[in-house]
């Protein structure tokens, strides 16, 4: 695993945006496995920064997300398709057509869950796949205790996550109770992972994480045993290790 130390949160996303831009440079229809939350927003802006330069270009590249709410349409703005597009491919010249993200609108759900496998197959993989890291470890929608060996599959959400969302939400009503998520084995196989923590309160699970026990308990731990791992964080989120 390499790790790489940033500064501060504007540092750790440019380094991580370097290192999406190298795969999009050197592979102009390379497959991105991307992910949504507060910490890839400023990687995504960097991109779009370089584009806008025109020091990138998107026409062939194929990207796949790690889940998707169910329940929610494309259009909702708590979707992850809608967080995609907004903050990043309504402003680069991707084709909509090579972006993909989970149906959450899908009335059988399993059949999406091998649909969308089946994408990333016929695809020939993920080429790097950027990840968060939640507060317990979790990894996508993969929280402690889930099974190492599954590919996209609906989860039900915790407790602890559907109270963390709600504040995006009008009421707790509303906030979706399921989701369709890669699993670790879909992650797993990815050829490369890229690991973006940004945080003080995120440097005891990367500790955990990188330098504990492998164990479904923290599922990130498993990226241990994946053969090309790059964490890229503040000073923060890793002053632990």
């Amino acid at each position: 695993m390499r790790v790489y130390v940033a500064e501060d949160y504007t540092g750790m996303s440019r380094k991580a945006a370097n290192i999406l831009s190298a795969h999009v440079i050197l592979n102009p229809s390379c497959v991105l496995g991307l992910a949504t939350g507060s910490t890839p927003i400023g990687t995504y802006k960097q991109l779009i920064d370089w584009y806008n330069k025109g020091d990138l270009d998107f026409t062939d590249v194929r990207t796949v997300n790690l889940d998707e709410y169910v329940g929610l349409s494309p259009e909702h703005d708590q979707s992850y398709r809608y967080f995609m597009q907004t903050n990043l491919f309504d402003h680069i010249n991707i084709k909509r057509e090579n972006t993909n993200v989970p149906n959450g609108l899908a009335e059988d759900l399993d059949a999406e869950c091998a649909r969308y496998n089946q994408v990333i197959r016929d695809m020939g993989g993920i080429d790097i796949q950027v990840l968060g890291m939640g507060h317990n470890g979790h990894i996508g929608f993969n929280e402690p205790g889930h099974a190492f060996e599954l590919e996209t599959h609906a989860v039900d959400l915790t407790q602890t996550t559907i109270d963390a969302n709600a504040r995006f939400f009008a009421s707790k009503d509303e906030v979706p109770r399921r989701a369709v998520t890669m699993g670790i084995k879909s992650i797993m196989q990815a050829k490369q992972i890229l690991v973006v923590v940004s945080g003080a309160d995120k440097a005891d699970i990367v500790k955990a994480a990188f330098t504990g026990p492998v164990t479904p308990a923290v599922p990130a731990s498993i990226l241990q045993m994946h053969p090309n791992v790059v964490l890229v964080g503040d000073k923060a989120a890793l002053s632990k290790l």
